[in-house]
Order: structure tokens, then C-alpha cells, then sequence
């Protein structure tokens, strides 16, 4: 299969990990340029991988340029996915898919309309930790779902001072880290009908303290969500909780449950690829945990796959696994949690999407 030639838009902290991985790990993927922001840094990223520095405007008429990922904050992500799918790229993109519903429903419009595909992070659900417990459902390891419950943390105060785009619109706990748990969460149960949530903001006014900014010390306005406890309904009938802490302890936890008939399939932090997939049986007798084997190998940080599989889709045919339309789901999801919130009242979310088959293809995205 021909490689689908690359650009890159952004060259932040996570730029590093998408082009060490769509350069040396995947096979679809010939990355040809990048650009960002501040040209100087676009030339430094060129510069340590081997590829060419461009000016955003310049890689989107570059003809031989099929493919655009977008690696930008969160308030850019719309106007740079219609400016590529204007130029005729086909685009993949770093989460959430816009930072409103009614930008991520245009998104998916636009791409339909000028016949080119649109995919979107994040793709953790591709690894192995989320592909085997799909397993284990499809196989009615569990028997029949009763209930999903997921816990996890972090601590915002300190990676709102090293990030500043934390700050932005979009880099709320549930827009930018509770939407790994629910792509993990719609991959195996589901589209989400139905949200009941509370939202909170722990502390508006925040200090900087992280030592090595230039900001330490000194005082932020982070205005975005902190707090998260929602009840979610699924389109199955089936109903969890879905609870986020922003300001906890540094070192993200997290639990992940989905509880059955037969017994308990326990998830660890779908923020991740990888991580052990347990299964506790219903017996009285012996009701201890059992590691399931992994499905495959994809349990470090994969970042890239998505934008791999992608470019399959491009030169095969079929719908990307990171489908655009589950990730305007996720953020349904997202934007109901928050008007439930702030409203008190159970809302229901305005879109679905085909749930996608088990990630089973992945060695055809591998370089040899």
C-alpha cells in the first residue's frame, strides 16, 4: 500500500509522540511536513525528525499533501479542520472534535460534502486494554450488563501551570481527560441516551506551582470545569456512573467497571493503551480476580494509530476506527454533562453513531 504523504499541524509537547510513532511505527503514513504558530518552532520539530517546515497555508496547497493532522488546543481545532477539508485534505485530530456540538456536527457535514474522511482522537480505545475487555463482552464473559462505573483523578492545579492551554476553552476535566473514559466507555457499551450530572469549579482563582515556570508562584483564572459526577443511560437501557476530580492527587487513577450477570470486567486507566484487563466471576465460592490475556501487543503509547488507520481508509476504503461521528458523540456527551450542571435537569443527548467492530487489523498499519 502506497503511504498517504502527511502534514502536521502544531508542534507542541504531544507533536513529539505522534511523529516518532507515524514516522517509524506505521507503515500507511509518510509524514512530510509540519508547521505551527511560531514558524521557529515548526523548524526545530523539521529540523529533529527529518521532515520539511512549512507555513500552514503553504503545506494546505502543497497537491501532494492527502492528509492533515491536527495537533492544536482545543479552540483552533474547528477553523483549522475547515481550512483542510476546504484545501481538499483529508483530516485526523487531536481531541475533543471542536470545543462546541454545532462545530463538530459542521466538521462532519463539510468532510461528507467534499468526499474526504474525518477522524479523531483519542484512539486509546484502539489498544489493547479496551480491545480485549471487548472481547471478553462479545463473548458474554460477563453475561448480560447491568451497570458501568468509572472513577478517575488528577490534580488540574498543577497541569493547568505547566499547560496553559488547560486554561482555554476545552481544557476543562471532562473535555480534555474524562473523554478518554467515555470513547472507552461508547466503544464497548454504546452510544449514551440520557445525562444527569453535577459540575463544579473547585477554586476559579488558582496559584502556579510548578517550579520550573516562568509563572511560579503567581496566580491564574482557570475557568473551566474541575469536578464531574454524572449519571449516564445508555442507549441499551444500561446505566453507570461517570465521576471526575480535578483536584486530587497528582498521579492519575483510575477505575473502570463493567458489571454483569456472570460476574465483573475490570478496566484500569483507559487514558492509556495498555494496562491488565481483570474478570471476577459470579461464584460464592471463589470469587477472585483472573487477568485476561491481551489481545494484542498495542499497550504503550500508540498515539499516531488513529491517523495510521486513517490512511488505510484512504487507499482501502471502509470508516475509520476514530470515527469522527462517535467523537461528536463523545462530546454530546461532554456538553450535556455540562448543561446538566449547570441546569439541575436530565438532558439527552442529539446524536448517534455506529458503534465500531473490534480493532483486529492492526498489524496491516505496522511498518515491517
Amino acid at each position: 500500500m502506497k503511504p498517504v504523504k502527511t502534514g502536521v499541524i502544531g508542534c507542541g509537547a504531544i507533536s513529539d509522540i505522534y511523529l516518532q510513532n507515524m514516522i517509524n511505527r506505521f507503515g500507511t503514513l509518510e509524514v512530510a511536513a509540519c508547521s505551527a504558530k511560531h514558524r521557529e518552532n515548526a523548524e526545530k520539530k523539521a529540523a529533529q525528525y527529518g521532515i520539511r517546515a512549512a507555513d500552514t497555508a503553504e503545506m494546505l496547497a502543497d497537491p501532494e499533501v492527502e492528509m492533515i493532522v491536527v495537533l492544536t488546543p482545543a479552540p483552533s481545532h474547528y477553523e483549522l479542520v475547515r481550512q483542510s477539508l476546504l484545501a481538499g485534505k483529508h483530516v485526523y485530530l487531536e481531541k475533543p472534535l471542536g470545543t462546541e456540538l454545532s462545530q463538530a456536527k459542521d466538521m462532519i457535514a463539510l468532510a461528507k460534502s467534499k468526499g474526504l474522511l474525518l477522524a479523531s482522537a483519542p484512539e486509546t480505545f484502539m489498544g489493547s486494554a479496551v480491545q480485549t475487555a471487548r472481547k471478553a463482552l462479545d463473548a458474554g464473559k460477563i453475561g448480560e450488563i447491568t451497570s458501568f462505573h468509572i472513577v478517575a483523578n488528577r490534580d488540574l492545579t498543577m497541569l493547568a501551570s505547566i499547560f496553559n492551554f488547560l486554561r482555554l476553552p476545552g481544557g476543562g476535566i471532562c473535555y480534555d481527560y474524562g473523554v478518554y473514559y467515555l470513547t472507552a466507555l461508547c466503544s464497548l457499551l454504546g452510544p449514551m441516551e440520557k445525562v444527569y450530572a453535577q459540575v463544579g469549579n473547585h477554586r476559579r482563582i488558582r496559584k502556579n506551582i510548578f517550579p520550573g515556570s516562568p509563572e511560579f508562584g503567581r496566580e491564574y483564572i482557570y475557568d473551566n470545569e474541575s469536578q464531574v459526577n454524572a449519571v449516564l443511560t445508555a442507549k441499551s437501557g444500561v446505566a453507570g456512573t461517570f465521576s471526575l476530580n480535578g483536584d486530587s492527587a497528582a498521579a492519575d487513577q483510575a477505575v473502570f467497571t463493567i458489571h454483569g450477570t456472570k460476574g465483573i470486567l475490570r478496566l484500569g486507566d483507559t487514558n492509556q493503551f495498555g494496562g491488565d484487563v481483570a474478570f471476577m466471576p459470579n461464584d460464592y465460592k471463589h470469587p477472585e480476580w483472573e487477568t485476561l490475556d491481551a489481545v494484542s501487543p498495542l499497550s504503550e503509547n500508540c498515539r499516531g494509530i488513529g491517523a495510521a488507520d486513517l490512511a488505510r481508509c484512504i487507499r482501502q476504503g471502509g470508516k475509520p476506527f476514530a470515527s469522527a461521528e462517535m467523537a461528536c458523540h463523545v462530546l454530546d456527551i461532554v456538553e450535556k454533562i455540562i448543561e446538566s450542571g449547570a441546569g439541575g435537569t436530565v438532558r439527552m443527548t442529539e446524536t448517534l453513531f455506529e458503534r465500531p467492530a473490534p480493532f483486529d487489523n492492526w498489524q496491516q498499519l505496522m511498518k515491517e
